[in-house]
């Protein structure tokens, strides 16, 4: 008896922990409040300036660090491993990226929040 209770226990906590996994990944899909800018005009921006830029990542510059580019120019962006979420691009691979403009004293990078690939 207490078997069959300790297997239906521990099933329903496999159960219930891939539910929570799944959820995991989703989020809501739609219109936010992000300008959407060039890089050249990232680059002008103010600290912690909230923005969406479309382009591509054209190499990896290690340290989650990649060189990211547009018609307009490049810069540094910074994407921790848990944001790319399974998604595997290549230079040739158009992305967008929502993120926080991080400016120190010499140089800007974008603190990147999400990667999707671009529509």
């Amino acid at each position: 008896m207490n078997k069959t209770l300790i297997a239906t226990l521990i099933g329903l906590s496999t159960v219930t922990g891939s539910a929570f996994a799944a959820t995991e990944q989703g989020g809501f899909q739609g219109p936010d409040r992000t300008e959407a800018v060039s890089v050249a005009q990232a680059l002008e921006l103010s600290d912690d300036a909230q923005v969406r830029l479309s382009g591509f990542i054209t190499e990896s510059l290690g340290d989650e660090k990649y060189r990211f580019q547009d018609d307009s120019g490049n810069l540094v962006v910074e994407i921790d491993d848990d944001e790319w979420r399974g998604l595997e691009v290549t230079p040739e691979t158009r992305v967008t990226l929502w993120g926080e403009v991080d400016k120190d004293w010499n140089q800007v990078e974008l603190d990147v929040e999400r990667i999707e690939l671009a529509r």
